[in-house]
């Protein structure tokens, strides 16, 4: 049983995380050859300031 972890920044909307959920499972049933059923999509969501790129919050280099 495959699961698939997505980390995003918040604020994508019910129906973007839905249609990301549906093509990531199509895509691991074509080329994981496993049936559709069998495969989990967990998103985590967190906010800019919980991400870092070269040592800067991202709340920060967004705020620019």
């Amino acid at each position: 049983m495959p699961i698939i972890r997505v980390s995003l920044w918040s604020g994508r909307t019910k129906e973007q995380k839905a249609e990301l959920a549906k093509a990531l499972t199509e895509t691991m049933t074509n080329v994981g050859k496993v049936p559709p059923e069998a495969v989990t999509i967990m998103f985590e969501e967190l906010p800019k300031e919980n991400w870092a790129t070269k040592g800067i919050l991202h709340s920060e280099l967004h705020a620019r």
